[in-house]
Parts: C-alpha cells; structure tokens; sequence
C-alpha cells in the first residue's frame, strides 16, 4: 500500500520540481547581467533540480492518476513542499557567498513557507540574483499556499477548513475544469496584485529592483528585505502605508478578487471572516498607536499610528516586514506583538497564524457552551457566512487549536536545550510555527536575525515553519503507522 501511495506523489512532485527548476532561470539572467560570479551555482541548482525531476518521473512512469484520495493528497502536499524547500537551498549553498548548508536550507525553507526569518547578513551588499532569487521563493511560495488553502486543504477537512469547501476544491473528475479555472485566475490576479504593487512602490520612490523585491514579498506577505535594516531603510510615510494595503491585499481571501473578477460583485464587508479581520487589525492598530503618542515624546501622532499601523499589520499578516525595533516600545507593544503573532489573516490568503475564522468558530464553541450551561435543552444553530457548522469542523477547529498548542510546547523546550534564552525560545518557535519572521529580544528580534543560533536550533525551526505552513495535520498524519496500512 505504501507504494501505491508514493509513485502518485513523486509523479506530482517531480512535476513540480521541474518548473520550479525553470525559475531559476530569472536569478541566472541577473546573474549574468550584473556579472556577481553566480552564473555557475544557479546552473548547476538547475541541472540537478532537473535531473531530480527527470528521475522521479522515470520511478512513477506509467502510473496514472485517476483518482486522487485524501491519503495521496497528504502525501503529495507533504513531499512536494519538503523537496522545493531542500532544493531552494541549492543556489544559496553553491553561491560565491559561503552560506553553509544549514543556513542555506534555513532561508530556502524560511522564503517558501512565506515566514521572513533570516540568517544572512549584509543583504544591502549582496548580489543582486541572490536577493532576487530570495524574493521569488516567497513569491512562489505565497502562490503555492493559496493553492494549497483553494484547492487541498478545504478537501482535506484540516482544522475546520471543511468550511470553505467549493466546487473548486472538489477533486472529483467532474470538477477538475472548475479546479484548474479556479488555480488559473487565482494565478493571474496574484501577478496582477504584484504589477500593481511595484507600481505602487515605484511612485512612492523606490528604484524598480526594490519595487519589485518587495512587491514580490508584500503580496505574498513573506517579508524579506533587501536590507539588513529591513522597510526601515525607506523614511517616507507613503511607502510604508502602500506596504500596509497591499500587506492587508495579501491576507485577504484571493477567491474574493477572482469572485470581484468575475461577477463583478465586491463581497468584503459581507464575509463573516473579512469583517472579524480588518477590525481587529484596524483596532488593534489604534489602541498601539495611541499608546505610543502618549508614551513616546520624540514621535509626532502620524509617524507614531504609520508605525503602530505598519508593524501591526506586518505581524498579524505574519509579513514580517520591521520598520522599527517595537520590542523597545515598553512591556506593553512587546506583549502585545507577541500574542498577535498567533493570529494570522485569512483563509484562502498568502498569510500563516492560527487563521481568524478559527478564533470566530472558537468563540461560537465558547458562547455555544455558555448557553447551554444556562438552557441545557437549547435548540441552537451555528452557522458561518450563512452555511450551516457541523459537529465534526468544530471538532477539527478545537483539534488544531490544541495541536498548536502542544507544538508550541514542544518546539520551546527543544530550543531551550539547544542554550536559548527564554525570549528566544518561546518567540522563535512561535514566528516559525505561524511564518511570521522576526521574534523579540535582542537576538532575533526585529533588529536582529537567526545568524547566530546554533545550527540544530535551525533545524528545530525549519522543520517548525513547514509544519505550521502545511496547516500541522497534513504531516502529522503522514507520520501516523495507520496512514501506510491498508
């Protein structure tokens, strides 16, 4: 049974192995054009990346794929995203720039599951084809995860994403059409979203290579810069707030735009989820903007709501852009960006965190339990954006909400081991497990990064990021003896 399983994932996978392979040839051509002495490390990334391609369809050749069940799906997801990520790192490893295999497999992991972590240093001098190739793991990562949330994990029922199960996600073969419609809109509205988002950057006055680096990083909601002093190094205020739309664009739902498209019906405040997000980032952003016009002398009120707008967003959307060391902002802010780090944007979007419509069925469950305390024999109807909730999207809601809990738990106590303080333990395994970059403190930090972590703490983080990236239940049960019998 364990082969059946396997030949339909290393089939999907060696596909897409093989366009991802061809990507490569955009940091090759800058490369080339800079003359950075990359050329041949991005050759060679490429002729092993197709040679893998290449050998895995030869092992899967002549398997047809005819029906694709939720246990192939888990593998497929699983295996698809694990190789991309190791092969990601090939160009950072054969670089001029001696980036060691963990902290090239670090990045490459940290760029496609959109998380921003970083251990490299002197990005503002470094060849233009390395940053490049860093922005477009996010990019490609950011579409890998939209895809994912549209079209896998509905179908898959992870954690109450039953709820947003459409003829899209049905991957029955009479709606495969409809599937491959929907992932072909979805693809022209994200490279749309980033034209107009370098657009936007350029008339705000940055030159065109950092227009498109961090369009590519804003709509993916990634956050990698092509600074060490990450947005901070742009002063101008209309910058930053272009950065927080189209960071807010990102972590939206991207069937909302391809609906926009379409029926040109604009749904916003009409989603249950939509409405929950941008109020709780819109109050959020003012309660820490007040906080710190009144607790920061040296800011004037626009500067301090632009960076209390700026990193809250940044945070929420898990970005990961910084404009600021905000762990310096008092006890208060340092909380405050802590808890909102679980948080995430939308379903169906390019951001990580626990998801909001998940908080919002959490608090039905809770005022679901409340009433019945006080009227046991109740009748009560839960129902979401008008469809109705069953027992079982509840039960996966509370089943992920503990699984994250118990990985946050054990990925702070491994890191722990490895001599880290508490800040940086309790942190890091939180912005790994929901992709959203920088920590607190002094070492990773908004102002720091992972350089200097020990290279098994690097590990311990990377296989968190993908774990929270691929929605924890899709590995956890490829791990499980029962998923490979019968």
């Amino acid at each position: 049974m364990g082969l059946s399983l396997l030949r339909p994932a290393i089939k999907v996978s060696s596909f897409v192995v093989f366009v991802f392979g061809l990507m490569m040839a955009v940091p090759l051509l800058m490369a080339l054009i800079y003359h950075t002495g990359n050329s041949e490390a991005f050759i060679t990334a490429f002729a092993i990346t197709e040679t893998l391609a290449l050998m895995g369809w030869l092992v899967s050749r002549g398997h047809a794929i005819q029906i694709l069940t939720p246990r192939h799906m888990f593998l497929m997801t699983s295996l698809a995203w694990l190789v991309i990520s190791l092969i990601g790192a090939l160009p950072f490893f054969l670089s001029n720039d001696a980036i060691d295999l963990t902290d090239a497999v670090f990045e490459s992991v940290s760029g496609l599951t959109t998380t921003g972590s970083t251990v490299l240093v002197g990005l503002d001098n470094m060849p233009h084809d390395i940053l490049v190739w860093r922005s477009m793991l996010q990019w490609i990562g950011g579409l890998g995860v939209i895809g994912m949330a549209v079209a896998i994990l509905p179908f898959l029922k992870v954690g109450g994403m039953k709820l947003f199960q459409t003829e899209s996600s049905d991957w029955s073969d009479k709606a495969i059409p409809q599937s491959r419609a929907m992932v072909t809109l979805i693809i022209y509205v994200y490279i749309l979203l980033t034209f107009l988002c370098t657009l936007a950057y350029m008339l705000a006055g940055m030159d065109s290579f950092h227009a498109v680096n961090h369009a590519m990083t804003t709509i993916s909601t990634g956050g990698y810069s092509t600074s060490d002093q990450s947005f901070a190094q742009f002063v101008d205020i209309p910058s930053h707030w272009i950065a927080v739309l189209f960071m807010l664009v990102g972590a939206m739902p991207f069937s909302l735009y391809v609906h926009f498209m379409i029926k040109r019906q604009w749904r916003v405040f009409r989603d249950q989820q939509i409405k929950g997000f941008l109020i709780s980032v819109a109050l959020i952003s003012l309660m820490l903007g007040v906080y710190l016009a009144l607790n920061n002398q040296e800011l004037d009120t626009a500067h301090a709501f632009t960076l209390a707008a700026f990193n809250v967003v940044s945070v929420v959307t898990t970005t990961g852009y910084a404009s600021g060391d905000y762990s310096l902002w008092g006890s208060f802010a340092a909380m405050l960006f802590f808890f909102i780090t679980f948080m995430g944007g939308c379903s169906g979007s390019t951001s990580g965190g626990i998801k909001v419509f998940r908080f919002q069925l959490f608090f039905m469950m809770l005022k679901e339990s409340t009433l019945r305390a006080v009227h046991p024999r109740a009748i009560l109807r839960r129902r979401y954006n008008g469809q109705p909730v069953d027992d079982s999207i509840i039960f996966s809601t509370a089943a992920f909400i503990f699984i994250v809990i118990i990985s946050q738990v054990a990925l702070t106590l491994s890191l722990s081991l490895c001599g880290l303080d508490l800040i940086t333990s309790l942190t890091g395994a939180a912005t790994a497990l929901m992709n959203v970059g920088p920590g607190l403190g002094g070492v990773i930090g908004p102002a720091g990064n992972f350089a200097s972590l020990p290279d098994t703490a690097k590990w311990l983080l990377s296989v968190g990021m993908l774990l929270g990236r691929l929605e924890f239940m899709t590995v956890i049960l490829i791990l499980i003896p029962a998923y490979w019998r019968g």
